[in-house]
């Protein structure tokens, strides 16, 4: 009967409020049953505080459902508001879920009295969980034995025994990793002594049972949050962590990482920042190494991709020192040779001996700490680790959503990302941490690891934060953003930013290579005045998307090219005027594309004149481009999707967004079942002259003729015009001198800017009067330029034709 009234119990914390009310009734229930049935006073008496428990929880629910919000006081008194929907209920009760345990949010306030009464009872906790062992660790195993087997107290000492063995301290914080790789847990716990015991108290809110006279817990905190946490992470075979992820799932403080090396680092803001921060006991310390050199592990004792605590900050005598520590009992000693700031005589004895009692460990604690000047730490050390106090802050904004993580033609793009609006009634700074829940996938990417910590990191992904100025819509592509933080392989990253009274912001989350198809997080907000969040709006009404490709036959690269008319083209059909913003986004992140739309009725273009020209996204772009459009007029336009370099495949999404509905259809192909044949290339001379080629087929056959330049002598522009002021027109004509008829030619019987493809109109070739005439393609230049102008093309054609080679005329 109890076990059913737990399993009830368990069910509160991961349900909506009104479930919650119905499982704690029910729950209250099952215990009062299990009281009257239980065989011992003592056991009975339990069993009926906890029914007495779970009655006044639901008290509490009944009044909660009544009021139309969720507004609760945090055990560091700011107000924290948190989305109570059924899907973020969801999603926390599937966070719960880890590696076969269930971890549900603490309910209640006050749990002291259910761990005396078991203390008083004598009733020992058995946990069934199967904690994962490395290899190392299994061959140094004994077993597993409770501290009163530990301590050898004998099965009769009493409780005030068990604690006086378990809290006997030294007056220092002596933690040490031995041989779990745990280095950022022990770091985590050695840097954050002085808040877990002092002012802050930390652990008298988050550890059970609390001796309050005493300002300390009744049982060792260090041993059972390593093995709580390490429980909560899989197992002792601890693939690896950072100090900042460590701390936030201990103790709650908000994770910063700040990467030393940045080269925008001001050290002595940074220095002011921190300094102040950490006097006043809000905020922990610690450091972590990237891969070092053989010089700093030999001469300098660091270790590479490893975890230092910061126990103590010094500025007498202008100094800005931290006194550093390694967490590793059996690692090298951290020798005072090789930094480049000498080190303080004073700082020579970081930590002496409290009593005589403590000389035997001394001489290795001090072996393992060194005062560090910021600018050594700045050079020696990849990453330092923050940990806030969440009081700072007045108020907490909490947002729980899962991601799909979007395909391959969606991810340089940010359509798919989680987007959230923020707004704030005045001036002041916001913090935003994006927290990714852990899943048993990811520790088994983990564990499967091979070569070093970072190379395991990254297998796990980036993520990033990024803040953009519009109005709380949804944004399309990365660019424009007022913040843009950097990508971590943390599971938590934070942007901190400095809001404007009653301006709304869009949040978006942004990934590179999360292995897994899905994802939960946790989004918390932390500032000194109500936030308004919600999730982004879209910008535009009617959204219509577009799948295509650039194949081998449609890859028809910039107006340069001659074959720019074979790119993937769309007729836009606008009954209304409308604003329209178009996105293109493709699966190959290293091409670069762009996006134009041209007024030709829908009709395929083969050539991009600029007077044609509605709108475009500008200079090609990697990967996606974004042309926004304030008015499209009612009308038919064609949209053409282009790559820079003719050949490039890729598939691709088209994504046209507007207030008023747009009709979009592909465009068929000119080139569907026609041949293609080659024009030998024409170098052109500077200044003005004329070129012809004969052409000849065996029957009648429709055809026409494109060409395009490239510069001789100079690198080929990304830009839409080249600098030549060299002009080109195609003639095909029959007959020569007086007899001399035209039957084709491009731009209207105007010269063109040879950057872009210059084509004729449609034509017949008929052999016989090709036979008497003769046919001829004669390309004339006019203008001039700085380098020879190379030309190349193409004829189209029904059935094959017959080209000869240029002659000067």
């Amino acid at each position: 009967m109890e076990k059913e009234a737990r399993a009830e119990e368990l069910l509160v914390a991961t349900s909506t409020e009104a479930e919650a009310l119905a499982h704690a009734i029910k729950a209250a229930e099952l215990y009062m049953t299990a009281a009257k049935e239980a065989p011992h006073k003592a056991n009975a008496a339990r069993l009926r505080r906890k029914c007495h428990q779970l009655i006044s929880l639901a008290e509490s629910l009944k009044t909660r459902i009544s009021m139309t919000g969720v507004s609760v006081g945090s055990s560091t008194g700011h107000q924290v508001s948190e989305s109570q929907s059924p899907v973020s209920m969801h999603l926390l009760k599937q966070g719960s879920s880890l590696y076969g345990n269930h971890f549900p949010p603490w309910v209640g306030d006050d749990l002291n009295q259910d761990y005396e009464k078991v203390f008083s009872d004598n009733l020992a906790f058995c946990d069934d969980t199967q904690f994962k062992l490395s290899d190392a660790q299994t061959n140094s195993f004994l077993a597993w034995l409770r501290p009163k087997e530990l301590f050898k107290l004998g099965t009769h000492s009493d409780q005030q025994s068990l604690e006086n063995a378990m809290m006997e301290v030294s007056g220092a914080s002596d933690l040490v990793q031995d041989i779990t790789t745990d280095c950022s847990v022990v770091a985590s716990l050695s840097a954050a002594f002085g808040v877990l015991t002092g002012k802050h108290s930390v652990l008298s809110s988050i550890f059970h049972p609390f001796d309050h006279e005493k300002g300390r817990p009744k049982l060792s905190p260090s041993a059972l949050l390593e093995k709580a946490y390490l429980k909560v992470r899989g197992g002792y075979d601890f693939p690896g962590s950072n100090s900042g992820t460590d701390l936030w799932v201990l103790i709650g403080w908000i994770p910063e990482q700040i990467f030393l090396q940045r080269e925008d680092i001001n050290l002595n803001d940074f220095w002011v920042r921190i300094e102040s921060a950490y006097q006043s006991q809000n905020v922990v310390v610690t450091l972590g190494t990237g891969r070092v050199s053989a010089d700093e592990e030999q001469i300098m004792g660091l270790i590479g991709e490893h975890d230092y605590a910061v126990e103590n900050m010094d500025t007498s005598d202008g100094a800005r020192r931290l006194l550093i520590k390694n967490p590793w009992c059996d690692g090298p000693s951290i020798r005072t040779r090789g930094w480049f700031t000498p080190q303080s005589p004073n700082s020579a004895e970081p930590l002496p001996p409290s009593s005589a009692k403590d000389k035997l460990s001394h001489q290795g604690r001090q072996s393992s700490r060194l005062w560090v000047a910021i600018e050594d730490v700045a050079q020696h050390f990849e990453s330092m680790y923050l940990n806030w106090n969440p009081a700072l802050f007045s108020h907490r904004e909490d947002r729980h959503f899962s991601w799909e993580i979007p395909s391959k033609v969606h991810q340089a793009s940010l359509v798919k990302n989680p987007q959230y609006a923020v707004s704030s009634p005045q001036n002041g700074t916001i913090w935003i941490l994006i927290s990714r829940h852990f899943v048993d996938a990811e520790l088994d990417i983990a564990r499967g690891r091979r070569g070093p910590l970072a190379a395991v990191a990254g297998q796990l992904g980036y993520m990033s934060i990024l803040i953009f100025e519009n109005a709380g819509h949804r944004v399309q592509i990365s660019g424009g953003e007022s913040y843009r933080g950097p990508y971590v392989d943390s599971p938590q990253t934070l942007a901190r930013f400095q809001a404007r009274g009653n301006e709304r912001l869009t949040i978006a989350v942004d990934q590179q290579e999360l292995p897994l198809p899905r994802y939960a997080f946790t989004m918390s907000l932390f500032s000194c005045c109500p936030l308004q969040v919600t999730e982004a709006s879209e910008a535009m009404s009617q959204i219509t998307e577009q799948h295509g490709a650039w194949t081998r036959r449609t890859a028809g690269g910039n107006p340069s090219c001659f074959t720019y008319y074979q790119n993937p083209q769309y007729s836009l059909c606008v009954l209304h005027a409308t604003p329209a913003s178009i996105l293109l986004s493709t699966d190959v992140d290293d091409i670069h594309v762009r996006i134009d739309v041209v007024w030709a009725r829908g009709h395929r273009v083969t050539t991009v004149r600029q007077r044609d020209l509605v709108a475009s996204s500008g200079e090609y772009r990697r990967s996606c481009a974004v042309a926004d459009i304030g008015i499209l007029e009612p009308g038919n336009y064609t949209l053409v999707c282009s790559t820079f370099d003719a050949g490039q495949l890729a598939n691709f999404v088209l994504r046209i967004g507007s207030m008023y509905s747009i009709n979009v259809t592909s465009v068929a192909t000119e080139a569907a079942g026609r041949l293609s044949t080659k024009i030998p290339r024409l170098l052109v001379s500077q200044g003005d002259g004329r070129h012809r080629l004969a052409v000849t087929a065996s029957w009648l056959t429709r055809a026409s003729v494109a060409m395009s330049s490239r510069a001789g002598s100079s690198h080929q522009s990304r830009r839409f015009h080249t600098s030549s002021s060299s002009m080109v027109r195609i003639s095909v004509v029959h007959g020569w001198g007086p007899e001399q008829v035209s039957v084709a030619v491009s731009g209207n019987d105007g010269f063109m800017d040879p950057s872009m493809s210059v084509r004729t109109p449609q034509f017949d070739i008929e052999p016989e009067r090709v036979r008497k005439q003769g046919l001829w393609v004669i390309v004339e230049s006019m203008g001039s330029h700085d380098a020879s102008l190379l030309m190349e093309g193409e004829i189209q054609s029904d059935s094959p034709v017959r080209v000869g080679i240029w002659e000067s005329v």
